[in-house]
């Protein structure tokens, strides 16, 4: 579909627009004067539960205004990506987040994935070139560039950009995926909805692109392979709001214990990455009531995995009775079977029952909130707001706590529209499509030893397992 004025995840004709945007600079990276960051008062009790203070907000900054999505975090510091670039934020002192730097660098989705000194960033709509400042062109642009940049920010103030990796189809997103050898990052590389007309995206688009950069030499990155996930075609089986296979949206590995599952729109895949260059699909499912497979988090042991379900794309209203509670929700599935031969089980169903009326709101991006030996999972739902959900019984998810700020409610407030909350270094950080950063504590005795595990480094699509006092990541 054409690009909206405030585009989510894409759905249906995907390619039939270029996204719109001017880019006057090549890079635009600059320390902020004073801090943009200021922490609000918080809502009214209406609008969240007990257990849930709204302790920060910073809104969008000037250079980077279009629309916010994903997170990652390394040390003291949270990338935000933006359709227009990304910006790199201070976190040090979680109540008084302070913007350090950004960088204008248009390509739509904005999906971000760090690693030590190096981000890779998602282009998904395609530019005359890979400069940072180079126009939209037409989908049907045979030059045209989509795929992944890369950047050293090993100065967070001045980042640099290093190189680029085009991909089939563009990267809607992206995910880290530790090589072996540890000296090289794999990106592995999301993307669908293909067309006979446009030279970069054919049908069948049947795969994932697989990236690896070298950490010594991260201009060198190139595509080291393009493994095909979907041999028979996937699931075809369109009906009503449900899209075809035709790639995959978002993968998430645990690369400790050589799993991966993958969200890829008429199916759900279990895969084993033992050889990550050569993921093999190992499990499969299908789900009537499953509209999108958006996303996907396992448990810390791995005998649980989450789906979502972006029933309407993220541009309906989902969280209404009419829609009911198994559509736009998640889907928790139990990791059974032998090793090298796992199977899903299907548990049960999650949606939030705050019915929203005519609100965009749908299942999307989460993180666990690390409680060592227990399963709790913080999650965005655009105006549904975020919701923190007990997960230690598969059949019989619930939440038990919600923070969703609601101009209905409360009058004056703006509406939030988050797309994605990750849970990290003791606090909620959610990325607001329009709002900006806002950062949220939580005060639950359940989660209090959360507090306990310390992360070097979060990409949510990238888990690795927690302990009390373990550092995470690099």
């Amino acid at each position: 579909m054409p690009a909206p004025a405030a585009p989510r995840a894409r759905k249906g004709p995907r390619r039939t627009a270029a996204l719109v945007v001017t880019a006057t600079a090549s890079l635009l990276v600059g320390l902020l004067g004073p801090a943009g960051a200021h922490a609000d008062e918080a809502p009214a009790d209406s609008v969240h539960s007990p257990n849930i203070t709204h302790v920060a907000h910073v809104p969008k900054p000037s250079a980077v205004d279009s629309v916010n999505s994903d997170l990652a975090f390394t040390g003291d510091y949270a990338i935000g990506g933006n359709y227009d670039g990304f910006v790199v934020y201070d976190i040090s002192e979680p109540e008084d987040p302070q913007v350090v730097s950004e960088v204008l660098c248009p390509g739509g989705q904005g999906d971000v994935s760090v690693s030590g000194d190096l981000l890779y960033f998602s282009v998904d709509y395609p530019r005359a070139s890979k400069d940072c400042g180079a126009p939209a062109v037409s989908v049907t642009d045979p030059n045209g560039f989509e795929g992944v940049r890369i950047f050293d920010i090993s100065d967070k103030a001045n980042p640099q950009y290093v190189s680029a990796v085009r991909t089939d189809c563009g990267s809607h997103t992206n995910t880290l995926v530790p090589s072996k050898t540890g000296d090289s990052d794999l990106v592995y590389v999301s993307s669908y909805s293909p067309s006979e007309d446009f030279p970069n995206c054919k049908k069948p688009h049947d795969k994932i692109s697989i990236i690896e950069v070298p950490h010594d030499a991260p201009e060198e990155a190139a595509v080291v392979n393009e493994p095909v996930l979907f041999p028979d075609g996937g699931n075809h089986e369109q009906d009503g709001l449900l899209l075809p296979t035709q790639g995959c949206h978002d993968i998430t590995v645990y690369a400790e214990r050589d799993i991966a599952a993958g969200a890829c729109m008429g199916d759900g895949l279990l895969m084993d990455i033992s050889d990550p260059v050569n993921p093999v699909v190992t499990e499969r499912v299908r789900d009537e009531n499953f509209a999108f497979w958006h996303s996907a988090t396992f448990t810390n042991d791995a005998r649980t995995v989450l789906f979502t379900d972006e029933l309407g794309g993220g541009g309906a209203p989902t969280c209404t009775e009419e829609v009911g509670p198994e559509r736009g929700a998640d889907a928790v599935y139990e990791v059974g079977g032998e090793k090298g031969a796992p199977e899903l089980d299907f548990a049960s169903y999650f949606k939030i029952d705050r019915h929203q009326g005519d609100q965009v709101c749908v299942a999307h991006n989460g993180s666990l909130i690390p409680v060592p030996g227990r399963d709790y999972f913080v999650q965005s739902w655009y105006q549904g707001g975020v919701s923190v959900i007990d997960l230690n019984d598969p059949g019989s998810p619930e939440e038990i706590g919600f923070f969703d700020v609601d101009s209905r409610v409360q009058e004056g407030v703006q509406d939030n529209d988050t797309w994605s909350t990750y849970y990290y270094n003791g606090y909620v950080y959610s990325s607001d499509i329009s709002r900006g950063l806002d950062v949220l504590r939580i005060d639950d005795p359940r989660l209090r030893a959360a507090e306990q595990v310390r992360m070097d480094e979060l990409n949510p699509q990238n888990q690795e397992s927690y302990r009390p006092g373990r550092g995470n990541g690099r």
